[in-house]
């Protein structure tokens, strides 16, 4: 099987290219220069790997949350490749991923998945390791203040993501009893939105280019001053 994978959802760029489970990846902290990047990097993956976009059998992307501007570029991205070779997508949770990367990392069973969503507000996802190799999400994902974050009943957990920098105290303090070491310069990253993306594909969570959608979790992407 033969998968391209992208996301955009932060401030890291990544594309990767899983060929009968075998990843490569391309990754980079750009903030402000997704756009440029993306397209070249998936290029490199194709030309290194010998392969070209028709013989991909699915896209996967980081369908969010994460920076407003990042998850519509890789959606944009996504569709319009997608649409050019009429192949399937699947989308992936950027917080799944970042849970998923962070297990493969750190050997852990238990994520505390989270992205600043500025604001004074964390992008949170609870995630523990799944039977079929991904990851399962408790709860939901969600965007909230860090001292409303879902609290898991018990277990090991680490924590993972940008929400773990900037609100590190808030966040510690919550999960002092259940929490161990955080990492808050884990970002999404295209290799697993790879390995996440072939089980999606594995079990049938696809979609058509067209209905491959951005989810920001927050509704009001701006707020606009009030003019007296």
């Amino acid at each position: 099987m033969k998968l391209l994978a992208i996301d955009t959802a932060t401030e890291a760029c990544s594309a990767a290219l899983s060929i009968d489970g075998e990843i490569s990846e391309r990754y980079e902290i750009a903030p402000r220069k997704h756009a440029e990047l993306i397209l070249p990097m998936i290029d490199e993956l194709l030309v290194d790997a010998g392969c070209t976009l028709l013989q991909m059998d699915a896209i996967a992307f980081g369908r969010g949350p994460g920076a407003f501007t990042g998850v519509r570029i890789g959606t944009g991205v996504v569709q319009g490749l997608a649409f050019s070779i009429d192949c399937p997508v699947v989308p992936v949770s950027s917080l799944a991923a970042m849970a998923y990367g962070a297990m493969a990392a750190f050997n852990a069973g238990n994520v505390l998945a989270g992205i600043d969503a500025r604001m004074g507000e964390v992008y949170w996802g609870v995630y523990q390791r799944s039977a079929d190799g991904g990851v399962q999400l408790l709860d939901e994902e969600r965007v909230c203040k860090p001292e409303e974050a879902f609290i898991p009943a018990s277990g090991n957990w680490i924590g993972a993501g940008t929400a773990w920098q900037t609100y590190g105290d808030e966040l510690t303090a919550r999960y002092d009893d259940l929490s161990g070491e955080y990492y808050p310069d884990l970002f999404p990253r295209g290799r697993d939105v790879a390995a996440l993306g072939v089980i999606g594909f594995q079990t049938g969570d696809m979609v058509s280019a067209d209905e491959a959608q951005p989810v920001y979790l927050r509704n009001n992407v701006a707020k606009k001053k009030q003019v007296k």
